[in-house]
């Protein structure tokens, strides 16, 4: 059997997500945030950046929360707005576990979070957290195991202000073909307050990061008995728009940096991690197991 028809047959059930929850609040509390749980497969279409057509049944938030520099936030995953747990199109409650792909938090400075999605679009974003292959463990497989809790910290060096936290899960079993990637994201409305505003992240611009053609985006990760197989997976959007870059990551191969070390904000760390470990600017510092980045 082809490979193209195992992975077909993964993807038949309509097992998708939504990012739901922020910080423990109430579902849609300060997010854009839709009750269908579809995805985006245009890497170009303005949806990328935080959700929109052809994803419906949005509903928007004038709340705006207000979070510290250096401080935890999380995001909240699940199948459907009221999945518990397994049901007739995915085996647990947040997203099928054939789904598996990368993970990732953004952030974007704008003058007013409540313009969500319209602020959305366009350049100023910047990665703060990510996890793709990590010894034969995808992000989606930590996402399970943590009941759908997606959590990333936010920079201490970055300016005060309103921002825009992207909360993104890219589910790769259908990815073999051109357009098969499935991006799931939802932006949360935030107001950071006590970072030192000495960090200016290079930013790269949604849509533009992403490519049809990135080798994160254009992939086979089962085999012929439709089981995963790649041994190594670099997460795409790194500065693939020509803006800058964030840094590169993903299990075994990671990449992105130069001969004399990452660039800021890039990562520089983590299990499974053969990039670079030394920091061109900065200083490497560790988020968890899986991830460090070169900050100020």
């Amino acid at each position: 059997m082809k490979s193209s028809t195992i992975v077909h047959l993964l993807g038949v059930a309509r097992a998708h997500t939504i990012m739901q929850s922020f910080n423990g609040n109430p579902q849609g509390a300060g997010i854009y945030m839709p009750s269908d749980d579809s995805f985006i497969s245009d890497v170009n279409s303005n949806s990328i950046a935080c959700n929109g057509p052809p994803v419906t049944s949005f509903r928007s938030s004038s709340q705006v929360f207000e979070v510290k520099a250096g401080s935890q936030v999380t995001g909240a995953w699940l199948h459907t707005l009221s999945s518990t747990g397994p049901d007739s199109t995915a085996d647990n409650k947040v997203i099928d576990s054939s789904h598996k792909g990368p993970i990732s938090v953004w952030m974007k400075k704008v003058s007013d979070a409540t313009q969500n999605p319209s602020a959305g679009p366009g350049g100023g974003w910047f990665r703060i957290a990510e996890e793709g292959l990590n010894n034969g463990k995808w992000g989606v497989d930590t996402l399970i195991a943590s009941g759908g809790i997606h959590k990333a910290t936010i920079p201490t060096c970055i300016e005060d202000g309103n921002y825009l936290l992207r909360f993104e899960l890219i589910a790769l079993h259908s990815a073999y073909d051109q357009g098969g990637a499935q991006f799931y994201m939802e932006c949360a409305q935030i107001r950071v307050t006590g970072g030192t505003g000495t960090g200016k992240p290079a930013t790269v611009s949604l849509p533009g990061a992403y490519k049809a053609t990135d080798p994160g985006i254009k992939v086979m990760i089962y085999n012929n008995d439709g089981q995963p197989y790649p041994s190594s997976y670099t997460i795409p959007g790194n500065g693939s728009s020509g803006s800058g870059s964030s840094g590169s990551s993903g299990g075994s191969s990671g990449s992105g940096g130069s001969a004399s070390g990452q660039t800021l904000y890039g990562q520089c760390g983590g299990n499974g991690w053969t990039g670079p470990t030394t920091c061109a600017s900065g200083t490497c510092k560790k988020s968890n197991d899986y991830y460090s980045q070169c900050l100020p």
